[in-house]
This record gives C-alpha cells, sequence and structure tokens, in this order.
C-alpha cells in the first residue's frame, strides 16, 4: 500500500494524521505483530464482528486503561496489509469508526495494533470468523529482557536442533535471500561462493578471491561477465584483457573495452595491440582511450579505413603525430576527422574567425581552442548566455576578457569566470560571484593537476574563492603549513576535504569534523578511518553530551565491558547501534537489541558475533532480516554447505 493509500484508510477510519506522521516507537511494527499474534496471550475480549459501535467502544475503554493517548490524543498505529516499517502517528477525530474499516483489511490476521508513544504494551485487534478480539500485551520491555537473558542460555543440543529446524519448509523467496546473503559472508569458502555464482550476482560486486574471479568469467551468462567486468574490486588488468579478448560479438567487446577506460584500468600492452587491430570498427574506436596503449598502435589508428575511428584517435594520438600525418589528417576526406584535428590543432595556435565559421561554430571550440583576440572579442559580443559560459570555461582565454565576463548578468557565467586559472587571487578577490554550494560540489581539474606543487599549493590555499580552497583541500599530501592554514579555513566544506583526502591532515581537525559527518558513498568512514584519527584518551568523552562523541569511548583500548553494556542502553540510537555490534557486549543485550524500535541498531545487533544459533536461525527464517543473517561470520560452514545445497537443489525461483 502506497503512502496515499494508508492516509486514506487512516481518514475513512476517522483518524486524523499527526505530524510528523511516521515515528519510530517503542517497538518495530513486525514485532508487535508478533506479540499479538504468537505471544500466547488470550484476548481481553471477543465480540462479534458486526456489532461495529461495540468494538469501537471496547476498544477505547482498554486504550485509555492502558494510557494509549499523550496529552496531545496521539497514539501509533499499523494498519494490516499496509507494508509499514514504522509506526503512523494519529488522533481520533470526532466520529472515529475504527471497526468501520476492519473489512478492507486482510482476513485472518491482526487489523491493526496500537501503541502508546514511548509506551510499554500492545494493543491488538484482529479478526476473523465473524469475531473481533482485543488483545493486549503489556510488560514488553521486561518481556524482551526475560527473553533474551533466555535465548543467551544456549545448550550444545538445542544449537544443534536451531540448525536443523532452519531447513524445514523454506521458500524460494528466502532461499534467494539466503543466496545474497551468503555471497557477502566473510567465511564463506571460495567453492561455495562459486557455487553461488548461478543465483546471485552479489559475489560479483564483493572482492573475491581469484578462484571466484576465474570461475565468474568462464560463466557463459553475458550479464555476469558484465557485471564482474564494471564492479568486481580484485578483477586484474591482466584478467580483464583476456575476457575481452574471449568475447565473440564485436559490440560486447566495445562494451568491455569501454568498462575498462571508465575504470582507468591499464591492459597489457599485447592486449591493447591486439585490439588496436580488432575486425570491427566499434571496439577500435573505444581502444584509442585505454590507458596502456602503446604509442605506435595509437597513431596507427590515425590512418584507420573507418572515419569514426580516425576522428576518436586524432586528439589523443596528436602530440606523437609527426607534421606530414597532421596534415594529413586536416585535410581528410571526412569532414569530422578534418573537424577533429582543427580542433586539436587550434589548441597550440589561436583560431581565426573564418575556421571557427567553416566549423559550424562548435562551442568545443569557444571551450577548449586557443581563439584569435578578433574571434574571443566577437564571441565576448554575443547576447547568447552560453556562449559566454563555454568562453568563460576557455583556460586560454586572455585575462582582460576574463574579468569582462565576471560582470556579466548571468549568475553562471560569474562564477566560471571567478574559478578560471589565468586570474591571479588578487583579480580573483574583484568578482562578485555566486556563492551557490550547488555550483561548489566538484574539484577543480586544474588545481587538482597541481596538487604535487608545493608553491602552487600554498599559493592557492590563501585564495578569496571557496571552491579553490576546497579543490587544494583534496591533495593527497600538502606541506605542513598549506595543511595548518586549511585547518583554521572558515568553510568547514574545505576541512571535510582535507580530512577525507589529505593523509596528514591533523587529528584535531579530524575530530572536530567527526562532530558533524561520519562518511560518504565517495569516501566511506573519513574521517574516523583515517589513520590520524584518535584513538586513545576516548575515555573522557564516555559523558559527553554528543551521542556522536559518547560512541567514541568505546574505541579506546581501555573501554570495558561495562562501559558498552551502558553505551547499549544509551538513549541515542547512534550510540547503541556502534555498542550493538561490539564483541565486548554481552549475548543477552545483542539479542535485546534484536527489538529495539531503529533499524541501525537492529542491524548491528544482528551482526554480533556471539549470537545464539537459535536466534540467528530465527533471523534466517525472516524474509526481512534473512539476507543479513546470512552474512553473519558466526555461521557454521557446513550449515552453509547446506543452505547452499538448498539453493541450488529446490531453486531460488
Amino acid at each position: 500500500m502506497t503512502a496515499e493509500g494508508l492516509k486514506a484508510l487512516l481518514e475513512r477510519a476517522g483518524l486524523e494524521i499527526a505530524e510528523p506522521w511516521w515515528a519510530e516507537g517503542p517497538l518495530p511494527p513486525r514485532a508487535a505483530w508478533r506479540r499479538i499474534t504468537t505471544g500466547g496471550t488470550a484476548p481481553v475480549v471477543t465480540l462479534r464482528g458486526d456489532r461495529a459501535v461495540e468494538v469501537d467502544a471496547e476498544w477505547h475503554r482498554i486504550a485509555v486503561g492502558l494510557g494509549l493517548f499523550d496529552d496531545d490524543g496521539v497514539f501509533l498505529i499499523v494498519m494490516a496489509g499496509a507494508g509499514q516499517r514504522n509506526w503512523a502517528r494519529v488522533r481520533l477525530a470526532p466520529g472515529w469508526a475504527l471497526a468501520g474499516v476492519l473489512d478492507e483489511l486482510p482476513d485472518g490476521q491482526p487489523k491493526f495494533v496500537a501503541m502508546a508513544v514511548g509506551g510499554d504494551a500492545v494493543l491488538g485487534v484482529t479478526g476473523s470468523a465473524g469475531e473481533v478480539r482485543i488483545t493486549v500485551v503489556d510488560r514488553i520491555a521486561e518481556r524482551i529482557e526475560a527473553e533474551a537473558l533466555a535465548a543467551a542460555q544456549e545448550t550444545p543440543s538445542e544449537r544443534a536442533q536451531a540448525w536443523e529446524s532452519l531447513f524445514e519448509e523454506t521458500s524460494a523467496h528466502l532461499r534467494a535471500h539466503w543466496a545474497n546473503g551468503l555471497s557477502a559472508n566473510p567465511t564463506a569458502p571460495d567453492d561455495v561462493l562459486v557455487g553461488l555464482l548461478d543465483a546471485s550476482r552479489y559475489p560479483l560486486y564483493r572482492a573475491e578471491s581469484t578462484a571466484v574471479v576465474e570461475a565468474a568469467m568462464a560463466r557463459t551468462d553475458w550479464r555476469t561477465r558484465e557485471t564482474l567486468a564494471e564492479y568486481q574490486p580484485n578483477l586484474t588488468p591482466e584478467q580483464l584483457g583476456r575476457l575481452i579478448l574471449a568475447e565473440e560479438s564485436p559490440g560486447r567487446r566495445a562494451g568491455l573495452v569501454w568498462i575498462a577506460w571508465r575504470r582507468r584500468m591499464e591492459l597489457p600492452a599485447g592486449a591493447c595491440e591486439r585490439l588496436a587491430a580488432d575486425p570491427s570498427p566499434l571496439v577500435r574506436e573505444e581502444v584509442v582511450g585505454l590507458r596502456g596503449l602503446p604509442v605506435p598502435a595509437l597513431t596507427a589508428l590515425t590512418a584507420d579505413s573507418c572515419a569514426s575511428v580516425r576522428a576518436a584517435a586524432c586528439g589523443p594520438a596528436w602530440p606523437y603525430l609527426a607534421d606530414r600525418a597532421r596534415e594529413g589528417l586536416l585535410a581528410d576526406p571526412e569532414g569530422r576527422v578534418r573537424t577533429a584535428a582543427l580542433l586539436k590543432r587550434h589548441e597550440d595556435r589561436p583560431m581565426s574567425w573564418s575556421v571557427f565559421e567553416a566549423l559550424g561554430l562548435p562551442d568545443r571550440a569557444v571551450q577548449d581552442c586557443r581563439l584569435e583576440p578578433d574571434l574571443a572579442e566577437r564571441l565576448a559580443r554575443d547576447d547568447d548566455p552560453g556562449r559566454h559560459r563555454s568562453l568563460a570555461r576557455n583556460p586560454h582565454l586572455d585575462t582582460g576578457l576574463v574579468l569582462r565576463l565576471a560582470d556579466d548578468p548571468d549568475d553562471d557565467v560569474r562564477f566560471l569566470a571567478s574559478v578560471h586559472p589565468g586570474l591571479t587571487e588578487e583579480e580573483r578577490a574583484r568578482i562578485d560571484f555566486p556563492v551557490d554550494q550547488g555550483r561548489m560540489r566538484h574539484d577543480l581539474a586544474w588545481v587538482v593537476a597541481l596538487h604535487d606543487d608545493p608553491h602552487a599549493m600554498r599559493r592557492l590555499a590563501a585564495s578569496p574563492h571557496p571552491l579553490i580552497r576546497r579543490s587544494v583541500a583534496r591533495a593527497r599530501r600538502l606541506p605542513p603549513d598549506v595543511v595548518e592554514r586549511l585547518a583554521r579555513d572558515e568553510d568547514r566544506v574545505v576541512h571535510l576535504f582535507l580530512a577525507e583526502s589529505c593523509d596528514n591532515a591533523p587529528a584535531q581537525l579530524l575530530l572536530s569534523v567527526w562532530r558533524w559527518w561520519t562518511g560518504s558513498l565517495t569516501h566511506p568512514n573519513r574521517p574516523h578511518g583515517h589513520p590520524n584519527f584518535p584513538r586513545t584518551d576516548l575515555l573522557r568523552y564516555a559523558d559527553d553530551p554528543s551521542p556522536r562523541m559518547r560512541r567514541l569511548a568505546l574505541d579506546d583500548p581501555d573501554a570495558t565491558a561495562e562501559l558498552v553494556e551502558r553505551a547499549g542502553r544509551d538513549g541515542s540510537e547512534e550510540v547503541r547501534a556502534r555498542a550493538a555490534g561490539d564483541a565486548r557486549l554481552s549475548a543477552a543485550s545483542a539479542v535485546r537489541l534484536l527489538s529495539d524500535p531503529y533499524g541501525a541498531v537492529r542491524d548491528a545487533a544482528g551482526r554480533h558475533p556471539a549470537l545464539p544459533a537459535r536466534v540467528l536461525a530465527g533471523l534466517l527464517r525472516d524474509t526481512e532480516t534473512a539476507e543479513q543473517a546470512a552474512r553473519h561470520p558466526g555461521l557454521p560452514v557446513p550449515v552453509i554447505r547446506r543452505m547452499l545445497h538448498e539453493i541450488r537443489e529446490v531453486g531460488v525461483v
């Protein structure tokens, strides 16, 4: 059910949405359902289904007795069939009639469950065969504690029985989750991972051993080989070269060559030479951009029989071509080849208006080529803002014209002028450029090219332009005085980029960034994973007001199991999540945290190394948790092999 459908259902029941209308609640919705359906608690009252007014009255009487409604009348509810992962925050509106929507909800299941905000009891309504049953399960926290303690006390016999019960009547959907999870299990043997290749693509994304990679390369399924080439971290250039050369389809070979280019992999020279002589022009055209392509093979492609190959090779090969070969390309019978040659030629010598006009007035020439003063002046007087943007990107443009563009009414033009490499920092400081964070996300290529020049880094670190300073901060190593200056920068994104990219970022800066940043997709686990991040003297943060800092205390080598247990009951889900996966946390506490209202805490608890077999088997039999549970490093290898047998022999579809 969509969010809109759920809202409409709640409105038909006479419930008013309370903003914010989603809440984590004291208990995960699925756990609340289970308390009502499998807890063994008898209904408080059973009523006839055709007496809606009586049902509503009894439900309200019980709800009031439980303290379901807060001072604003708000409570939490989950409706059957809605697929809710969170509770909806609602209040009773005038004329409410919950019983009026019971027939709309799936039969034979709980109709809905409710809890108070911060409550400790679940109020559930179930119905079938003309009856409505209202059930209350109270003392939830106490029950969770007792169940966790009992689950942690596991005998060898109970452990063996748990693993045996895992394989009773497994569904195809469940086995598919197992296949994906086992593919990322760090203890799964190579032969298991090879066996999973036909059931899951997940091994293609994780760094795998040579044996698994070679087995994937031999698969007959094209999508498997393509995904392997594109995403496998441990695929070597030599393996990728073999994979490309073994492909029969020219289109697929060309696609794999493009993947090699995109991944910036330097294929062996022999493979490059064979690809440069490929019968298909599709492949030869892609080869021109490959790293590792020998210069003789590259320059030979400028004389290829196919015009598209010659045009593609012209740019990369131009610096290595003799004058005669260049003249030949400039006089090529194909216009696209001549255009490519002219554009390269005029990166070194100024282009005239007549040549520009003959080329068809391309923006690429405006942006990349050296321009004669008359041509540049005419382009600057053009009314088209797009022309001005291309002109402002031109690294060869005269400073005077750049400064004229810095007064352009178009924000984009002024911004591009403000980051032009030809300006001094004093000239840059006089430009009224727009400070738009959307324009500040990408490193400036010309600054990145200077990362190994300490004098340039020193000068640019003092730039008035934040994007230039941010681009400096992306350098892998910087002079100490530059690091010190950037660490004092008023722009905290400079601090972030320094923490993410610079190997000699100082510890105090990393700690400061940690207070508001935990990592991104491009730089995961930074700043915390930085080699200079503090690893000692962290216990002083155990009582810090900031949850982000309190969780750091557990990283201290002197942190005790008692501190971890305390963190497992912290009021912040961030701290609890850090404690949940800590090996020093007791098994009972890890089981308790599997019922935490926050998914991040439950996920971390599901990875705890001491989870009892009965608990782990239960997670493996639940389609919502099976995939992550199958990644658990504590799964015995014999169990893993039997799971593989189920996946392969019974199937996943």
